[in-house]
């Protein structure tokens, strides 16, 4: 069982406040006898993104910018999500270092651990990609790295994490997230300083993901997997001639507002089904949400919609992506895990808003543009005192189907 997000919210705030207070006096007073070298070039870049899988798909374009020139890259995350990173394979196996969050104990002790690694390999840069995170902008302080990069909320309230930055870059709530991710990286690379950093124009041509080539070996086990699970339950599916539907109804634990409710999502899969007889639907997630697909299956009772979570690993998803036709999510992980690759993604949007989070990859975004939403945001800490996630009940399925339409008819 992991720390709660709660928890953790609630430890990075009581705790986060004065130890960033402390620390930025011990940062300000080692460095004030040491020589100014926050402009030299970078050799070993440590990039730290603990809690979000989606993210590290948003950040591999700075990542690559990063490394242009040759530069060693590292990155830090979360154990629990370190295979969203590994998608797109642009950081080196032995150069990604992870945080247990299963529980304090374990926290305390890969922290240090962490603390003891960015000496040992001598990273003399570190970007924190998390939005006003204390403990992340603690990591980064105490690291010892002579460029220290990340963002700076200025003259907001209620961020505040001390002065643990050598480079202090303005936030942007009007770009896309994975802008904000350069525009870090641009500070890394500046030889002069600014205030704040990044006063460049960022083009939406350094943002595009690689795609990756899926395994033809794997991709024929998939697709003999899901042969045989059709034959078992005596399905018709002929690989070619009937199409995969994927639908992803869950999202995580983080913002469970994201969810579209499980009754709109059987009501969809039925619609589906009347338009598509012959396709096959896949409602995918992980073994431990097996249950909740399992109730949006019975409300559905589409022959054809099949129960798939926990019947592939976290990698092959791609090899999926690519057998697949289209499908529609909500606002989660698969969202950008299908960038990767050239699959047709909906994703359904209420609590955030595609501008700042969108997928990089071939994709549509549906919203019910309620004025309140978005609702989360840096500025509150992704929270929401939100109860009733009206934003995502007030998507029509008929709007999801009108976009079917455009592609599968």
């Amino acid at each position: 069982m992991t720390i709660s997000i709660k928890t953790m919210r609630r430890i990075d705030y009581w705790v986060g406040i004065p130890v960033c207070f402390l620390a930025s006096f011990f940062i300000f007073f080692i460095e004030n006898f040491q020589k100014n070298s926050k402009f030299l070039s970078s050799k070993k870049i440590l990039f730290i993104e603990l809690s979000e899988m989606g993210s590290a798909i948003l950040a591999d374009p700075a990542l690559r910018k990063a490394s242009v020139n040759g530069e060693e890259i590292f990155f830090l995350i979360f154990s629990s999500n370190r295979e969203s990173l590994e998608l797109l394979n642009t950081v080196n196996q032995k150069n990604i270092v992870t945080i247990n969050n299963s529980n304090l104990f374990s926290l305390v002790v890969d922290t240090f651990r962490f603390l003891v690694f960015v000496r040992q390999n001598k990273i003399d840069t570190v970007i924190d990609l998390e939005l006003f995170s204390r403990y992340t902008g603690l990591l980064s302080g105490l690291s010892g790295a002579r460029k220290r990069i990340g963002f700076d909320i200025f003259h907001g309230e209620g961020l505040w994490r001390g002065s643990l930055l050598t480079h202090k870059v303005a936030y942007n709530p009007h770009i896309h997230i994975a802008k904000n991710f350069v525009s870090l990286v641009y500070a890394a690379q500046s030889s002069f300083e600014e205030v704040p950093f990044s006063k460049i124009f960022i083009d939406d041509s350094e943002i595009k993901l690689k795609k990756i080539e899926t395994d033809l070996v794997l991709r024929n086990d998939i697709l003999g997997r899901i042969i045989n699970l059709t034959r078992n339950l005596n399905i018709p599916f002929e690989p070619g001639k009937n199409r995969i539907i994927l639908i992803n109804p869950n999202a995580s634990e983080l913002l469970p507002q994201r969810r579209y409710p499980q009754e709109k999502f059987s009501e969809l899969i039925k619609k589906i089904n009347e338009l598509w007889p012959s396709d096959l639907i896949l409602i995918t997630g992980s073994k431990g949400e097996n249950d909740y697909v399992e109730t949006i299956r019975n409300l559905a009772k589409v022959e054809k919609a099949l129960n798939f979570t926990g019947k592939i690993l976290f990698k092959e998803l791609p090899a999926l992506y690519d057998l697949s036709e289209i499908m529609v999510t909500n606002d989660s992980g698969p969202g950008h895990f299908s960038s990767v690759t050239s699959l047709k993604t909906i994703i359904l949007f209420g609590p955030e808003t595609p501008s700042l989070y969108g997928s990089l990859g071939n994709s549509v975004h549906i919203s019910a543009n309620l004025a309140c939403s978005p609702c989360v945001s840096a500025i509150n800490h992704r929270q929401t005192a939100c109860k009733d996630n009206v934003c995502m009940k007030k998507i029509e399925v008929s709007s999801i189907i009108s976009e079917l339409k455009l592609n599968l008819n």
